[in-house]
């Protein structure tokens, strides 16, 4: 499954590259050698180290904690499998995202928001122990052993197209705004699943554009959950500049330590990434701050 799988994200990969390429977006992204190796590196420890080895343990756990229930739930409809998989995974890691906002789990996440341009580059921009420690992946491996196997296949695929276009240089859902007539389906779909805009603004460099929203727009495959739970919002635009401000002002981490923080910790000086360093709203604030007196 797992390589089938893989197949499928290469594939998705691709189309979006494409379309990043053609639309000549991927000049503006300025990467830096850091930047390519954080996001190659996570890549390949997420789909061949880190997603193998957690389905790998919860197979064997359930078979020990379970021996009898071995594709139980393999007769299930699809539609109710699919049910179980938005909950037990999506709706996990919406809760899993939120959390990873707050000062105890930031330095685990702090990584995907460095980046300052939007891209499905970045989609796996992570700490390592990120992914490691997300409920949703240790969910789906015994929703597997279960018997939704088949259906996960279909529904990660799925999953993986939304948010690479939600993370996209593409802004597919511009389409949508611009049109009179369209705008019934575009309130549809924002409410539905990510896009450009919601999740950009999730990755504005700060809240005083009006855009911003750095603490709420978590939703991965479904946006219904940043409705339900009251962090949704909404402005069809999207921000001018997306980033962490306390980067522009003390310099940008070093890949390894944003990969591998706590292994690794930061010499910079205001770091979350440090031992005893900011908490992550204390960071902002300040850095925020500063740079506007640079500006100024």
């Amino acid at each position: 499954m797992n390589a089938i799988q893989n197949l499928a994200l290469v594939a998705i990969i691709l189309i979006f590259a494409g379309l990043e390429i053609a639309s000549k977006r991927h000049k503006e992204f300025h990467a830096t050698a850091d930047d390519t190796k954080l996001e190659l590196f996570m890549f390949v420890a997420l789909v061949a180290v880190t997603q193998p080895l957690i389905f790998a343990i919860t197979g064997k756990l359930s078979s020990l904690a379970m021996p009898g229930a071995r594709g139980a739930w393999a007769q299930l409809p699809w539609w109710a499998m699919t049910a179980i998989l938005l909950v037990g995974d999506d709706m996990t890691q919406y809760w899993w995202h939120r959390v990873s906002h707050t000062p105890l789990l930031w330095p685990l996440h702090r990584a995907h928001h460095t980046a300052h341009y939007m891209s499905i580059r970045v989609t796996y921009r992570n700490n390592f122990f990120y992914y490691l420690m997300m409920p949703g992946l240790w969910v789906s491996g015994v929703l597997i052993y279960l018997g939704l196997g088949n259906v996960y296949l279909v529904y990660v695929v799925v999953k993986l197209t939304v948010i690479m276009g939600a993370h996209s240089a593409v802004r597919w859902d511009a389409a949508l705004y611009r049109s009179r007539w369209l705008r019934p389906l575009a309130w549809l779909v924002e409410r539905t699943v990510s896009t450009p805009a919601t999740h950009w603004a999730h990755h504005a460099l700060t809240n005083a554009d009006g855009i911003g929203h750095y603490k709420g727009n978590f939703g991965n495959l479904l946006f219904v959950w940043d409705v339900l739970f009251g962090t949704a919002k909404f402005t069809r635009r999207y921000p001018p500049a997306v980033g962490l401000p306390d980067d522009l002002v003390h310099g940008k981490e070093r890949w390894f330590v944003e990969m591998f923080y706590p292994l690794f910790q930061s010499r910079r000086a205001h770091s979350a990434l440090a031992r005893g360093g900011s908490a992550y709203a204390e960071e902002e604030t300040r850095a925020t701050r500063t740079a506007s007196a640079l500006e100024s």
